[in-house]
């Protein structure tokens, strides 16, 4: 399995970053050694596969940044294909959904350094689940991708156990 990089910042962005990563890393090596195939399964109780966990962690990471830059996000979903960020469609492999993330993670980390400050803060969207009007930090972005990854990092642990017997801590 993948490890999180052995160095350790000691300023607060790139703890946070480091923290980011090595969630990503967790999800990306849930698909190590693994077919297509048996990444799409679904062998749990859960409806979740570890191909879809791998999309689906992508697409939010791609929605969060677009939200923060305050940009449309060119792959935004809608409530009626919302259920297709949590499998691959025809043509999408888990190399090509990896090489993408590669590519969102980049450009979040990039976006990330160049700022002036974490405090820098945007407004959330519209959502039952969000306080009407409110704003928050780059800081609050990327713990809230730490939560979000680690979360779906203990469901691709259940799922590649429930697979192959394969554990990410033993």
């Amino acid at each position: 399995m993948a490890q999180a990089s052995t160095e350790i910042p000691g300023d607060e962005r790139g703890t946070l970053l480091a923290f980011v990563e090595a969630q990503r890393a967790a999800l990306r090596a849930s698909v190590l050694g693994l077919s297509e195939e048996q990444a799409a399964s679904r062998p749990s109780a859960s409806e979740l596969s570890l191909s879809g966990l791998l999309k689906h962690a992508a697409e939010v990471e791609l929605n969060w940044l677009r939200l923060a830059q305050q940009q449309p996000n060119e792959r935004q979903r809608t409530e009626a294909d919302w259920g297709e960020a949590f499998h691959l469609t025809d043509g999408e492999s888990i190399p090509a959904v990896l090489a993408f993330w590669d590519g969102v993670s980049k450009e979040l980390e990039a976006f990330v350094l160049a700022l002036p400050s974490l405090d820098e803060a945007f407004p959330l969207p519209p959502a039952p689940w969000f306080p009407q009007d409110a704003k928050v930090s780059m800081r609050w972005l990327l713990l809230h991708l730490v939560e979000e990854y680690a979360r779906h990092a203990g469901h691709a642990d259940i799922v590649r156990e429930s697979i192959d017997g394969t554990k990410a801590m033993g």
